[in-house]
């Protein structure tokens, strides 16, 4: 359930980025779902274990792994971007 969940939140960031706030407009609006689902997974499964207990249940929903997940998806977001301007990669 928490993987969907930062899945979800990491593409649907993405998608708002690409669309609003103008990230990654050298690429199409996959490229920036599939990058900010991969921050969300990353953020989720990765980093948020480092920093906050487990879960007492492993299949419970975790709001503080979910806050991870779309704060490590903004970072790949944001420093896609940078590269992408930076160097037209």
């Amino acid at each position: 359930m928490n993987i969907a969940m930062w899945l979800l939140a990491g593409g649907i960031l993405g998608w708002f980025s690409y669309q609003f706030l103008d990230f990654n407009e050298g690429r199409s609006t996959m490229a920036s779902v599939i990058i900010g689902a991969a921050g969300g997974l990353v953020g989720g499964k990765v980093i948020a274990p480092m920093f906050i207990a487990a879960a007492p249940v492993p299949a419970a929903f975790s709001s503080s792994a979910l806050f991870f997940a779309v704060a490590i998806a903004a970072t790949f977001l944001a420093v896609g971007s940078f590269i992408d301007k930076r160097w037209d990669i």
